[in-house]
């Protein structure tokens, strides 16, 4: 696996804290009726998300193992599953989608509710379930490569 620089590594760093942090204020804006706070967690979990999924994605792997550029491959969807839940969070906050769905009445909006509204926690769940899994899987595989590569 290609290694990130220090720099990287601090904003991949970086990244996953401003998630945490930003998940954590839209959750604590929604308990307290606070559209600020809901705001500015959305915001702050979109710049985390960003931060840490391109630098996530800038670690590559060059070998010829199989099973580690799937695993790759897996991370990236749970990378892209951070940003759809960012901007699913955004629209929670924000709400920029949901004029394409007034001009259908009362059944637009409950379009909106269900297929839109608060389903970022679905993506976040399904993409750190992935993180978890993939991460683990990949530190599994390299360590039984080094093993393999140093008998």
């Amino acid at each position: 696996m290609k290694q990130l620089s220090k720099l990287q590594t601090i904003i991949f760093l970086a990244g996953a804290v401003l998630m945490v942090v930003g998940a954590g204020l839209n959750m604590a804006g929604n308990l307290n009726d606070s559209p600020s706070a809901f705001a500015v967690g959305a915001v702050v979990f979109a710049v985390g998300a960003v931060a840490f999924a391109s630098m996530q994605l800038r670690q590559t792997y060059e070998g010829r193992n199989f099973t580690l550029r799937r695993l790759r491959r897996i991370l990236s969807v749970g990378d892209v599953f951070f940003i759809l839940s960012a901007v699913l969070m955004l629209e929670d906050a924000f709400h920029f989608l949901l004029p394409l769905f007034q001009p259908y009445g009362l059944n637009g909006y409950n379009n909106y509710v269900i297929y839109v509204q608060n389903n970022w926690v679905v993506l976040l769940l399904a993409a750190a379930i992935i993180e978890i899994y993939a991460t683990h899987r990949i530190s599994h595989e390299l360590k039984k490569e080094e093993d393999k590569s140093g008998q």
